[in-house]
């Protein structure tokens, strides 16, 4: 069965690596977890090359940039799909604007999104560098994302907050409302989100809030058309010109920020795509076992080679 519409434009693959992992303590996004020392990432772009991805793009700081090119490059994936660098610094900021005094935290995760905006024109996927999506969803998100859609039609694949939590810390989540065609009708990011015996509670400013184990959630699993660029980067520009922002040493514009806008404008609608594929990442050290043992029983279950780049 073909998979993409007669004359569709193959997606692109946003891959947000710019992070260092403060929590796991090391650049985890190069972390071996495969027999032959592969990485998630090595996994996401093989998902990716199979789902008919055609370009990666990583997003990275210049700090780790000569690490990071040795490893993740065409040569390494077989020239089977296009490898682009950009770079996410706090001083990248939309013209007219400059870096906060004392600003040391990153704009956040649609700030890096938007560093991407030169080197694609078409649909585009968003990752984290460190998260697990499993095959099917990269299946699910390519054949959506080349199925003709117009501008301002996004997508996102959902997954039960359950299923993503670590037994070792507290994540962060974007929690999701759904209408009854599977369309987006908000997300909100909750932070520090934990299992405390047999309930999943997330913490804010105004203390521990319950919260249903079974809520679909966002993983950065994004589906995009070109024109978010703009209409994100406008979103952006308001950000930094608010007050509390400029005041606000630690705010952060994600992602979910900005589709909330566009969903409420009207000027964009985002469907929830469901898919089997179970998530897994690394948010701490400990979680790597767990992560190791997972692969290994994917590569046992035929998902997988043993030796992911030996491709002939």
């Amino acid at each position: 069965m073909e998979r993409f519409k007669k004359g569709a434009q193959k997606p692109s693959l946003v891959v947000l690596a710019a992070g260092m992992g403060s929590r796991y303590g090391s650049l985890k996004q190069m972390d071996g977890v495969g027999p032959h020392r592969e990485a998630i990432i090595d996994y996401s772009i093989y998902d990716a090359i199979r789902a008919g991805f055609g370009k990666v793009v990583f997003v990275i700081r210049h700090s780790f940039e000569q690490e990071f090119r040795e490893v993740f490059n065409e040569e390494r994936f077989g020239g089977k799909i296009d490898v682009e660098f950009v770079f996410q610094e706090l001083d990248y900021l939309p013209e007219g604007f400059t870096l906060p005094e004392g600003r040391e935290k990153p704009w956040g995760t649609n700030h890096a999104v938007l560093m991407a905006k030169s080197v694609i024109d078409g649909p585009f996927a968003v990752i984290n560098a460190d998260d697990f999506y499993g095959k099917e969803a990269y299946e699910t998100i390519a054949a959506y994302l080349s199925s003709g859609l117009q501008p301002g039609a996004y997508c996102m694949v959902g997954y039960l907050l359950k299923n993503t939590l670590s037994d070792y810390g507290t994540v962060s989540r974007g929690e999701c409302a759904v209408d009854s065609e599977d369309n987006l009708v908000s997300m909100v990011e909750r932070t520090a989100i934990e299992r405390k015996g047999d309930h999943v509670y997330y913490t804010d400013a105004a203390g521990d809030h319950e919260i249903d184990e079974n809520t679909p959630v966002s993983m950065n699993l994004f589906g995009f058309m070109p024109d978010y660029f703009e209409k994100s980067e406008a979103l952006f520009v308001d950000f930094l010109r608010d007050p509390a922002n400029q005041t606000n040493k630690k705010s952060e514009y994600y992602i979910p920020l900005a589709v909330n806008n566009l969903i409420r404008s009207g000027a964009a609608r985002m469907k929830v795509l469901t898919s089997p594929a179970q998530w897994f990442g690394v948010t701490y050290k400990e979680d790597r076992p767990f992560v190791v043992e997972k692969i290994r029983s994917l590569i046992e279950a035929g998902v997988y080679p043993e030796n992911l780049w030996n491709l002939d």
